[in-house]
């Protein structure tokens, strides 16, 4: 069983030693909320914590090394006292793209999955009158997906090799990635609001 060595403030002071954009925090809070809600959904409510680390710490390079990303990370973690466990899920996500990391575990795989989906539902949220993921349905997801012009930095290819990775219908990826952003949504703009 996967137990995380730091405490969730640590993990979030970490992120913001390297992530100032509001933007990356946003991505980083969505992803954190996404993960806790996907380890109590799929039966590993005992590791929620250290699911929703690796979600929140997984882009801690992105902004300042997007050319190393997933490889500058090891260094960055490490230093931050993350065990070489939760340095191995959160680099996994960058396989086949910038690391040779295959995400393996059910955790790891379902970061994969959805960490470039999550970016695609929230920009499609965006266009919204709501502006939220509350009223959005699967089918709104599927319009925006099969249109490459819209967020056309959120790879289809890596979201559909992530839903084939998991054994799931896109359709089953999506809602339930829509359900986890609902989960988390209102205090990732809470705290948006609150401190941006």
């Amino acid at each position: 069983m996967h137990k995380s060595n730091l405490t969730r403030e640590q993990a979030f002071e970490l992120l913001k030693k390297y992530n100032k954009d509001p933007f990356h925090i946003r991505h980083s809070l969505t992803m954190e909320g996404v993960m806790r809600w996907y380890a109590g959904n799929l039966g590993f409510e005992e590791e929620a914590d250290y699911w929703s680390q690796v979600g929140l710490l997984h882009d801690i390079d992105f902004e300042n090394w997007p050319e190393q990303h997933c490889q500058k990370a090891p260094e960055l973690l490490r230093e931050g006292g993350c065990a070489d466990d939760m340095i191995r899920s959160i680099c996994s996500h960058g396989y086949g793209i910038c690391v040779d990391i295959e995400p393996v575990e059910l955790m790891e795989m379902v970061l994969f999955a959805a960490d470039e989906l999550t970016g695609l539902i929230w920009s499609a949220s965006l266009m919204r009158p709501s502006k939220s993921v509350q009223d959005m349905e699967v089918k709104s997801v599927r319009k925006k997906y099969k249109d490459l012009k819209f967020a056309a930095g959120c790879s289809r290819d890596v979201i559909n090799t992530g839903a084939e990775r998991l054994g799931w219908e896109l359709d089953k990826l999506i809602q339930m990635t829509l359900d986890a952003m609902r989960s988390c949504e209102r205090s990732v703009e809470d705290y948006m609001a609150a401190n941006y």
